[in-house]
């Protein structure tokens, strides 16, 4: 396994996306990245129409040696832990919180329609908070160029 990882040349600790240098501002590169799912590098995929390919925009701060200008191909990095750090706080979190509120909703409540009411309503308050918190988390979320 380790001799394919180096013919790669695919590194087991970040996440490698190839894309275009769209736009740029004074400290940061946009970088435009197709983003697709597995069934859009299937060999079959024509005959069952499930194909998923679409353009993301990801921003990257700028290197002090960089020097890429708009157009330019790069291949972006970003570290598994932190693609780890964003499953759990966009679906695993949410889930659980969801699951809690269901299990004190039953117990509170006798009615098990406000139970679920209660604990999907609990996810607008999560997610405006995981919103609100945006500029912080951008800031752990970090792409680099390679």
């Amino acid at each position: 396994m380790s001799e394919y990882l180096q013919q790669t040349d695919c590194a087991t600790d970040s996440i490698k996306h190839n894309g275009v240098i769209r736009t740029m501002d004074k400290d940061k590169y946009y970088v435009s990245i197709v983003a697709q799912s597995a069934c859009a590098s299937c060999s079959v995929k024509g005959a069952c129409n499930v194909t998923e390919i679409k353009e993301e925009t990801v921003e990257v701060v700028k290197g002090k040696k960089d020097s890429y200008k708009i157009g330019d191909r790069v291949e972006i990095l970003m570290e598994k832990s932190l693609g780890t750090k964003a499953v759990f706080l966009g679906y695993i979190l949410p889930f659980i919180v969801l699951f809690i509120t269901l299990i004190v909703g039953l117990n509170v409540f006798d009615d098990e329609g406000i139970a679920g009411l209660s604990a999907l309503g609990i996810l607008v308050p999560y997610y405006f908070a995981l919103y609100y918190l945006r500029g912080r988390l951008s800031n752990t979320f970090i792409f680099r160029i390679r």
